[in-house]
């Protein structure tokens, strides 16, 4: 049994009624299906507005879904009520972008690494500060910062602290939403050398949510790569890295590779992203794509197994 799976999931924006007419919803995320594993970095590539922030934010229900499904160790928890949930939301955790605005500024550190255990459970004072002591240690931090404020720290010890906050409850799961894309290359490193000795003392499982190829690359274990609220490719690291099949895949992770051996050579991918309101017809990638047929246009692909789990949403995926 996967840890987390997603079916068929949907998530959209701005539906309302203009004097009792329906504007047109964005479509942020549109059937979007995928599993993770116990102990395992799954990360969610793509463009700036492809919407995978937003099914990160939809599997811990900071987001209500149109329609789909998703599975927390076998139990779905979108038809869950908030106080059956509560259960779940512990062992569910988050990393925000910018640990300069997802850490109150008029708290002091004890607050905001104790919080969560005081709804979460019953705990004096006393037991609460050791804990959160206990965290500031994993994470590289001394207990004597707990009575200071996030004003006092970089932007790299603040977003220890919100690690230290998620993890402060024993999750088993937590989404980093661009965790490390405002930190310098320097604190990136350090945070993410941090994540990964976390990962294995703990037995986390991870959803790293990013544009970073090179980081992702890295730290992945299973990567999804979404084009304008699609998956269009998905497997292990080694075979999106190494053989992408679909033409989105290998021009993104190919720009990576070029600029990493400094090759001069033109990508192969053109044009400007369509408007999220305005997605092309049929695969949303074939107004860019350098392989597109007149099908690509006329009918919305359907996924195709590469192989050793691999899998391409393309009418000709490696190009056949």
């Amino acid at each position: 049994m996967s840890l987390l799976e997603i079916k068929n999931l949907h998530v959209s924006y701005g539906k309302e009624t203009f004097f009792g007419r329906e504007k047109s919803s964005l479509k942020a995320v549109e059937d979007v299906s995928l599993e993770l594993e116990q102990g395992e970095t799954f990360s969610l590539v793509g463009e700036s507005g492809c919407g995978k922030s937003t099914l990160g934010r939809a599997v811990l229900r900071l987001l209500k879904p149109d329609s789909g499904s998703i599975f927390f160790q076998g139990q779905e928890i979108l038809g869950l009520k908030e106080k059956d949930f509560l259960h779940f939301r512990k062992k569910i955790q988050i990393v925000f972008q910018d640990p300069y605005s997802s850490l109150n500024p008029r708290r002091n550190i004890k607050d905001i690494l104790t919080e969560g255990l005081f709804i979460h459970g019953q705990y004096t004072d006393q037991e609460a500060e050791k804990e959160a002591s206990a965290i500031l240690e994993k994470v590289g931090l001394s207990p004597d910062i707990l009575s200071r404020y996030p004003h006092e720290f970089s932007g790299g010890q603040r977003q220890r602290i919100a690690i230290a906050r998620a993890l402060i409850l024993k999750p088993e799961f937590v989404l980093l939403d661009e965790a490390v894309s405002a930190l310098d290359v320097s604190n990136q490193a350090q945070v993410l050398s941090l994540l990964a000795q976390l990962k294995q003392e703990f037995g986390l499982s991870y959803l790293f949510v990013s544009h970073d190829l090179g980081i992702v690359k890295s730290i992945s274990d299973k990567i999804a790569v979404m084009y304008l609220g699609r998956i269009v490719e998905i497997g292990s690291k080694e075979k999106i890295v190494e053989r992408p099949s679909h033409p989105y895949t290998k021009a993104l992770f190919g720009a990576v590779f070029e600029v990493e051996n400094r090759k001069i050579r033109k990508s192969p991918l053109q044009g400007e992203v369509p408007s999220i309101l305005n997605k092309p017809k049929g695969c949303h990638f074939h107004t860019r794509c350098p392989i597109a047929q007149p099908i690509c246009s006329q009918e919305i692909p359907k996924w195709k197994e590469i192989g050793n789990g691999q899998k391409s949403f393309c009418h000709f995926p490696d190009g056949n």
